[in-house]
């Protein structure tokens, strides 16, 4: 694939944020999970090559979905989008509900080797970690969307990855929600 093509769908993939929580029939899930605390709820949603994340803390709801650019997403709600292009960071703080939201965004284009290693080391860290994860083939090859959180005291973090073997795609998101 020639470095224009792969450019391409790299800068078709977005970030939205909101400030509302989304409805699970927009999307085709492949895979949900629910964390709960007693100050927070966050419910992550695996789809092909994409993710939602809903965290809700008091009376706010957030939701953070990683998406195609090219696919309608609903409009009410929009806090920030921006493309996935390299390497971004993005923060947005919630006084008036004591919540700041942080995320990272970094991808890159890996060689054939380098994306099926990647790949490996991708399946051992979900097994190890009980990630939610979620494996097809997008005709080239195997690919794999997965979602990690983990609790700390007053914050979760988020660490979702996006292997597309078509590309060489691989599309990582650090989310932090802190709460007070």
């Amino acid at each position: 694939m020639t470095t224009p093509v792969k450019q391409a769908i790299l800068q078709g993939s977005q970030v939205v944020l909101y400030s509302r929580a989304l409805h699970p029939d927009l999307f085709e899930l492949r895979g949900r999970r629910v964390l709960r605390d007693k100050a927070f709820e966050l419910e992550a949603w695996v789809m092909d090559g994409q993710h939602a994340l809903r965290f809700e803390h008091k009376g706010l709801c957030l939701t953070e979905l990683l998406c195609d650019a090219e696919k309608a997403v609903p409009q009410g709600g929009i806090v920030a989008a921006f493309l996935c292009t390299s390497e971004r960071d993005y923060d947005h703080k919630f006084p008036k509900d004591k919540v700041n939201y942080l995320t990272t965004v970094q991808t890159e284009t890996l060689s054939e080797n380098l994306y099926q290693s990647t790949y490996n080391e991708m399946i051992e860290f979900a097994k190890e970690t009980q990630a939610l994860a979620h494996r097809w083939n997008d005709g080239v090859g195997k690919c794999i969307s997965l979602i990690d959180a983990q609790r700390m005291n007053g914050e979760v973090h988020v660490q979702c990855y996006h292997l597309v073997a078509a590309t060489g795609l691989v599309l990582r998101i650090q989310s932090l929600f802190e709460h007070a």
